[in-house]
């Protein structure tokens, strides 16, 4: 949109579309939905975000509605292990790719071809064959924090498992690669 000097937008983005939601006659309850300064999540002209959530809650486990901020997927938590999972879009697959070095094990689906693949069933068990993790991957790329020690990766795609042995040292980064 072409800006001129002293102007400025009707609606924000994220009130435009709650007016296209709810249709036009729902005008006044999107802008009163709106926080003070209005604006809620939408980018202004330098591209500076505001911190509402918008898409969702933040206990839910999409990336629209999350804490993380950065396009990062909800961290999830099994027991002792948090970990998080996504990639199919290109800001979540920035996201986890910039965040797997802070992470102790990183984990990539792909296809043959290098397609990324969501929906794969992993299971992660420790060096006494105890699972600490069991879970589906949303996208291709999942991070796992887990404690320092070897690991067994059960990855299931289609029926078809593939099973990896990582060990997750103290200071350093795990990662292993499943192609189907």
């Amino acid at each position: 949109m072409k800006m001129f000097r002293n102007a400025r937008p009707v609606l924000s983005a994220a009130a435009l579309a709650a007016t296209l939601a709810l249709g036009y006659a729902g005008n006044a309850a999107a802008q009163q939905a709106m926080p003070p300064g209005g604006n809620a999540g939408s980018s202004d002209m330098n591209g500076t975000q505001g911190n509402a959530t918008v898409g969702g809650s933040s206990s839910d486990d999409s990336s629209a509605g999350n804490t993380n901020g950065g396009g990062m997927p909800q961290v999830q938590q099994q027991g002792d292990v948090s970990y998080v999972s996504g990639g199919v879009g290109q800001d979540e697959s920035k996201a986890l790719q910039a965040a797997q070095r802070s992470w102790p094990l990183s984990l990539r689906f792909t296809g043959r071809n290098a397609e990324f693949l969501a929906d794969v069933r992993v299971q992660l068990t420790n060096a006494h064959g105890a699972s600490v993790l069991d879970t589906t991957s949303r996208g291709p790329y999942m991070l796992v924090r887990v404690r320092p020690g070897r690991y067994t990766v059960h990855a299931s795609h289609n029926g078809v498992e593939k099973t990896s042995t990582v060990t997750v040292g103290s200071n350093g980064s795990a990662r292993a690669a499943f192609v189907w």
